[in-house]
């Protein structure tokens, strides 16, 4: 049977030498590693994801007692004094001895048996002397790239940016949209109750937060098609955008799915979605989960969103849900943490072609809606202003529900009850 502290190490490991690996394949990676307890894979799924949330404060404090650089440890060492140091550091309710002898455990496990004396003495160290953080270090304190810290602290200031830094700790809450062409919240809610799943309501209508969910797809509301997954912030982009029955709609760049699927809702199944997406298992994915849902009004292209104006008819509402930096979610993606902003200037270039390419495709009196999951400025704000500037046929939306949330455009930020950090510009197209 598999000891779920050495298999967390060696994902982490995995994830050291390949750091391409995605954090959405974390629990996956568990799927068929057969534990003593059912409770096992949660504690090696939340060592995984708490490591990686922590990884910069973790090795400040490693380093303090090192004689040599952090570099200059083998991976498989650097992940066994990580996970050892997050227990001691980080979980209440394990002993500090008990995370301390582990890890020499697994040292000799995974053949770094010759580190072993340093992983107990720098552990123990650890324990002793408890967290340390340098004064005044964002980066550290909240284990983000230094330039992503600094960038927020340019764009919302120092308080504002603690708060956004702090609203990242620990892991976010499960939103699921409730499929109102099947069924109910409250329907839905007693299914999964049923199952073991606790699932509430939100201030959003028919947007639930679960917990207790195991594997998603072994429920039975998810095989009937009752629900998928999406974060509160999309749904309430999918909400501003307006749709209508009767309406047709394009996603521009819909993978995975649940803005499209969102907007089906209020369609009732009429009029047309084109939810389009560059790569082709993507698409067919839409495809499989609109004919689990029960959706009958989706066709699906693949297509770069640039190329859009040249294949599809004007639509009443478009949707431009660019690719971004992903600021807003890093509580969900720890790999976003530690990108560089200077890695990320050539996003508000595609970004900027994607939304003056796709507004073309709005009809007069159509709606235009640009949103991203980031907090950077200079993806959101900035590309918006521009846009408008250029563009002197589409203006500011001025419905009341739109008005009531803000005087220009919509930036939610991450909060422990609510949803990821997000971004919303809604236009309308004069006539």
């Amino acid at each position: 049977m598999a000891e779920p502290r050495f298999e967390a190490v060696k994902l982490l490991t995995k994830i050291e030498k390949d750091s391409s690996y995605s954090s959405i394949l974390i629990a996956d990676a568990f799927r068929n590693v057969k534990f003593p307890d059912s409770k096992d894979t949660a504690f090696a799924v939340s060592l995984v994801y708490g490591v990686l949330e922590k990884k910069l404060t973790l090795d400040y404090n490693i380093s303090l007692y090192l004689t040599s650089k952090l570099s200059k440890l083998k991976p498989e060492v650097l992940s066994i004094l990580r996970t050892g140091a997050y227990q001691i550091l980080f979980c209440d309710k394990i002993p500090d001895s008990a995370a301390v002898n582990e890890a020499v455990k697994i040292s000799k496990k995974s053949g770094s048996a010759f580190a072993s004396g340093l992983i107990n003495a720098v552990l123990r160290k650890i324990s002793l002397n408890g967290i340390k953080l340098p004064e005044n270090n964002l980066s550290i304190k909240y284990s983000v790239n230094d330039s992503i810290a600094q960038s927020l602290v340019n764009d919302y200031g120092y308080e504002k940016t603690v708060e956004i830094l702090e609203s990242f700790k620990g892991r976010r809450p499960i939103f699921i949209r409730v499929n109102t062409l099947k069924c109910t919240a409250e329907e839905l809610i007693k299914s999964l109750d049923t199952d073991g799943v606790i699932a509430v309501k939100t201030k959003l209508e028919n947007c639930l937060t679960v917990e207790n969910t195991g594997d998603i797809t072994r429920l039975q509301a998810f095989r009937n098609g009752w629900f998928f997954v999406q974060d509160m912030s999309s749904q309430l982009c999918c909400k501003l955008a307006g749709v209508k029955p009767g309406y047709t709609v394009i996603d521009c760049c819909a993978a995975p799915g649940g803005k499209t699927f969102s907007m089906a809702q209020y369609l009732g199944n009429t009029g047309k979605i084109t939810s389009c997406d560059m790569y082709e298992h993507k698409t067919k994915l839409i495809s499989d989960t609109a004919e689990r849902l029960g959706i009958k009004n989706v066709v699906t292209i693949c297509s770069d969103a640039r190329q859009l104006p040249a294949k599809l008819d004007k639509a009443d509402v478009v949707l431009c849900d660019v690719p971004c930096s992903g600021f807003g979610v890093m509580g969900r993606k720890p790999e976003i943490r530690y990108k560089k902003t200077e890695e990320l200037t050539d996003i508000p270039v595609i970004q900027r072609e994607i939304l003056y390419s796709c507004c073309e495709l709005v009809k007069p009196g159509g709606t235009l809606v640009y949103s991203t999951c980031t907090l950077n400025k200079k993806e959101n704000d900035l590309i918006c202003d521009a846009f408008l500037e250029g563009h002197p046929d589409f203006r500011i939306a001025d419905d009341d529900y739109y008005r009531s949330l803000t005087e220009r455009y919509i930036t939610v930020f991450p909060a422990f009850d609510g949803g990821d950090g997000f971004f919303i510009a809604k236009f309308f197209r004069g006539i």
